[in-house]
């Protein structure tokens, strides 16, 4: 009986002192600041309308592709950069 009393003071102590914890919020991947990539020219000896526009269509896809991932991977980000600050120094 001694025993399983001395096992749960034990226990209950070790749970009552408090251990911080410390954590440093991970760095972003080189992979994942990479830029857009180029957008494609119109070649000099076009002299269609419709192939200008189709690279213009081309490129206003990608830009605008590229922008909202970058732009929502930045805001998350952020967001979780903060809590975990938040969190950390308390």
């Amino acid at each position: 009986m001694k025993k399983l009393a001395f096992l749960s003071v034990f226990l209950l102590t070790g749970c009552a002192t408090p251990v911080p914890v410390t954590m440093k919020f991970p760095a972003v991947p080189a992979e994942l600041k990479m830029a857009c990539p180029e957008l494609d020219k119109v070649p000099d000896d076009t002299a269609q309308l419709s192939e200008v526009m189709k690279v213009v269509v081309g490129n206003y896809g990608k830009y605008h592709e590229c922008r909202l991932k970058a732009s929502a991977w930045i805001e998350w980000y952020d967001k979780q950069k903060q809590i975990s600050d938040e969190i950390t120094k308390k």
